[in-house]
């Protein structure tokens, strides 16, 4: 398991989806996840503090899972097949790791809430992650014109990934100096 922080959440201008971007805590590798409008509403309104009136759906999940004597312990990115991202929220209850069936747009919301770390299988990031250079460009030569995935990939599977292109390929790394 590789931790990783949320770098940013932008909106494609393409086609107007919205996708999180989950930075590997120790090296400059990028994990792209095309999220929906309402999760991605979730995610900004907890990563910027705005206050809601009401509970919003993740909300209520944290609450239910604290009432109800359990902890999430973290959230992880444990697949990718078919174009589909897999994630698992990992709970404590009396002492005992539970792993439940979550989209990582969910978990990753729940996660920001709860304030627990995010975590991705090496296998994800070897099939999905990119490397940027100093100007936030693709590393390499490979997967189209600039972009190389972090492993080995058959066509089949760099056809599939074609859609994280543009937002690879328009990320503006500016501002977002390491910490």
């Amino acid at each position: 398991m590789v931790e990783l922080t949320i770098e940013s959440i932008r909106v494609s201008l393409m086609n107007y989806q919205r996708v999180v971007i989950l930075k590997e805590k120790e090296t400059d590798r990028y994990l792209p996840i095309w999220i929906g409008p309402a999760e991605a509403d979730a995610i900004a309104v907890r990563l910027q503090d705005v206050a809601v009136a009401r509970p919003l759906t993740h909300d209520l999940l944290r609450t239910l899972i604290d009432s109800l004597g359990a902890k999430v312990s973290h959230i992880l990115v444990n697949d990718l097949e078919n174009d589909t991202f897999f994630a698992r929220i990992v709970l404590t209850v009396d002492g005992k790791e539970i792993e439940i069936d979550s989209r990582p747009s969910d978990a990753i919301a729940l996660a920001v809430r709860a304030q627990v770390p995010i975590y991705a299988n090496e296998a994800v990031l070897e099939k999905a992650g990119v490397r940027l250079d100093q100007e936030g460009q693709p590393l390499g030569k490979g997967v189209g014109p600039e972009i190389e995935p972090t492993s080995e990939a058959d066509a089949d599977e760099l056809k599939k990934l074609s859609p994280f292109r543009d937002v690879i390929e328009g990320l503006d790394m500016e501002g977002f100096e390491k910490k």
